[in-house]
């Protein structure tokens, strides 16, 4: 099958592309990568009498370091984001989760913003923006809004993103001394979307407690979960006391839209998630122990 027809538009920034998307309202569509949006026009899935180009709008890419943190731009590559060594050292799940993602072609097209407005349940960027507690910020024609990423997943493919509105940066925390990353997710196939899985971020006290967990899960919902029942059952508790298995039973136990389709039964999801945190806690809580 083809795409329905469309009109396509290219702003030269991101003020005319929000002046674009109110004049045309609901009618539009954002297109970044266009990784997740074409396979859907393409099929049929859904279709716009407009689509608004992004990709090549230069204040909407690039990587800078921030107080306290990391913004990248919305329409910056996931190949970009996998080849940088800056990330590696200041954002690790990030860069630990790209990999995953498709295959290296779909990564040199694919953005990070393009993903975390898609707002799949089973894609890695949103679990890693939910288990660092991303800032991600809106443009409207009324000014810019910061969103935390707990607040912005809303649905199935659904976000906080008005028709008029347009995502314009996203804010990672910097890692802190004592702290440990993790992503594990269970696939078919490599580059298929995962079954299940788990991203983890851990930051300790000089106590060797729990000062802040993230969990942020794959595949197990109607949107883009995390795991609060586990998260906060371990708070100030000590990480050599912390039973890994009780987390991946506690961050599963409580889940009520666990998918079930050809790839697997809600069980056979919670079971699989429950094995994927209790590996990616394993190795998050050994490398905040180890510092």
């Amino acid at each position: 099958m083809k795409a329905a027809p469309f009109e396509y538009h290219r702003p030269a920034t991101a003020t005319e592309a929000v002046e674009t998307l109110v004049e045309l309202g609901d009618t539009a569509k954002v297109l970044g990568g266009g990784q997740s949006l074409a396979p859907m026009l393409a099929l049929r899935l859904a279709t716009f009498e407009h689509l608004v180009d992004v990709s090549r709008i230069d204040e909407l890419r690039g990587i800078e370091r921030v107080d306290g943190g990391v913004r990248i731009g919305p329409s910056t590559t996931q190949a970009t984001i996998e080849r940088s060594s800056e990330l590696a050292a200041t954002v690790p799940l990030l860069a630990r989760a790209t990999p995953l993602i498709g295959h290296f072609q779909i990564r040199n097209r694919g953005t990070l913003g393009g993903s975390l407005a898609h707002a799949d349940p089973a894609a890695e960027y949103p679990a890693v923006a939910l288990a660092l507690d991303a800032e991600l910020e809106i443009r409207s024609p009324g000014g810019v809004r910061s969103v935390p990423a707990a607040d912005f997943f809303t649905g199935l493919w659904s976000t906080v993103v008005g028709d008029d509105e347009l995502l314009v940066g996203v804010t990672f925390p910097e890692r802190s001394a004592r702290s440990g990353f993790a992503i594990r997710e269970f696939a078919r196939r490599h580059g298929d979307f995962a079954i299940a899985g788990a991203a983890i971020a851990i930051e300790l006290d000089g106590d060797q407690r729990v000062a802040r967990c993230g969990i942020g899960l794959l595949g197990l919902g109607s949107a883009p979960e995390r795991a609060r029942v586990a998260e906060r059952t371990v708070l100030a508790s000590s990480i050599t006391e912390i039973d890994a298995h009780e987390v991946g039973q506690l961050a599963t136990d409580g889940l009520e839209s666990v998918p079930s389709d050809v790839h697997g039964s809600a069980a056979y999801r919670r079971r699989v998630g429950a094995a994927m945190v209790v590996d990616a806690w394993q190795a998050a809580a050994e490398e905040a122990r180890r510092g």
